[in-house]
């Protein structure tokens, strides 16, 4: 199903300089299948991360997004020679009777980002922006509120152009590690903390069949996958913490984007397991762009091996793989837990925007504004932040 809109605005009406591109209409598509041709003619330039890939989120809204009842919204800009400028890959759903759209992939997305055509990315201004925000509320479908979060001021060398709009930080930080082409080992992890680790792996080594895996084959990532879902829930029970993997439609989601081959040779989601004979030790999965590694998930054994830091000789293993092949970047994702300050020495910049498009989601924005303010206050306070961790495991238990 397609609905279309034209923008009518004062960006769209003057006469562009020579080779400028200006939005010139809207069209919303309710169907993955209608929207994938453009969304993938726009992944060509990669301007958007790698959660945006269409696989990825296809994945995520066929396991997920329909069984939470947010059917796909897909908002596509055109210029005047019907050529897109850039694709959101949005779901609308209904939150105490407001109609709110949000990027799909829920909390399963570290980045959220439009998919943008690179120049016009690199040319939009503020009035653009603005053409493009009233043309979604003259839409023939109603949406209240654009709730657009975590999204990376800068994706590589491009301001994200969606910064123009009013926004706040996010509520948690993403911790980064830049690669410098040509640099040696030592830094990306110094030599120190290199002997250190390589103590603890001569424990492991001992174990028949020790060995690092970036699975490959459909056969190493469904053994690694079991592995990780049957000892991730463990490992949150243990820290007293809910098993967010065992929410409807999420383990077939993950399968699901393990297995799915990209045209790099590469998977939507991609598997490292630091592995030997007897078991999976620890496991690291993230999405992956060419620039930048991404990691959404993680655990390790709960036997006896577990003493000698899996986790972190796993996360060496993977950060020299990715520098080796020319990566510029990788991040641990959402949140500050000590081991990735052991690695990443900055943060990605990342904010939301809450852009009211009627009088109801007027309202609601301030009060979607106010609450993640309000989240970023206590995450950023370290006394708020140890009481909201104790209550959270008193009412998990």
């Amino acid at each position: 199903m397609t609905m279309a809109a034209l923008i009518e605005s004062p960006t769209a009406k003057s006469q562009p300089r020579s080779g400028e591109r200006r939005i010139a209409h809207l069209e919303i598509l309710q169907d993955l299948r209608e929207a994938e041709p453009i969304w993938r003619n726009l992944e060509v330039s990669q301007f958007s991360t790698p959660y945006q890939q269409f696989d990825f989120l296809s994945a995520w809204q066929r396991h997920v997004g329909t069984d939470k009842q947010l059917p796909p919204s897909i908002i596509v800009a055109f210029d005047a020679q019907r050529q897109p400028l850039l694709l959101l890959p949005l779901v609308l759903g209904t939150e105490s009777g407001v109609r709110v759209a949000r990027f799909m992939g829920g909390k399963h997305t570290t980045f959220n980002m439009a998919l943008w055509q690179q120049d016009f990315a690199a040319s939009a201004t503020r009035a653009d922006l603005d053409a493009l925000v009233r043309g979604i509320g003259e839409l023939p479908i109603r949406i209240d509120v654009l709730a657009f979060t975590r999204q990376p001021r800068h994706w590589r060398d491009l301001q994200n152009p969606m910064a123009l709009l009013p926004s706040q930080p996010s509520a948690n930080g993403c911790p980064l590690m830049i690669f410098s082409p040509g640099a040696p080992p030592s830094a990306r992890i110094s030599n120190s903390f290199r002997r250190r680790l390589k103590g603890k792996e001569r424990k492991l080594e001992t174990l028949p069949g020790y060995r690092y895996c970036m699975a490959s084959t459909d056969t190493e990532i469904k053994r690694i996958c079991d592995a990780f879902f049957a000892i991730k829930p463990l490992r949150m029970a243990a820290q007293k913490l809910p098993n967010v993997f065992a929410e409807t439609g999420v383990e077939s989601f993950l399968r699901a984007a393990c297995l799915t081959p990209l045209t790099d040779g590469g998977r939507a989601i991609e598997v490292h397991g630091l592995e030997c004979d007897a078991e999976v030790i620890a496991i690291f999965a993230g999405v992956a762009d060419g620039h930048r590694f991404s990691m959404m998930f993680n655990t390790y054994t709960m036997s006896e091996s577990a003493r000698y830091s899996p986790g972190l000789i796993l996360m060496r293993d993977i950060i020299d793989h990715y520098a080796g092949r020319g990566y510029t970047s990788l991040d641990l994702g959402i949140g500050s837990d000590d081991y990735k300050r052991l690695f990443c020495k900055s943060d990605e910049p990342i904010f939301d925007s809450y852009l009211p498009l009627t009088t109801r989601g007027r309202m609601a924005a301030i009060g979607m504004s106010s609450l993640a303010r309000a989240k970023r206050f206590v995450k950023q306070t370290p006394a708020l932040k140890r009481s909201a961790e104790m209550l959270r495991g008193i009412m998990h238990r």
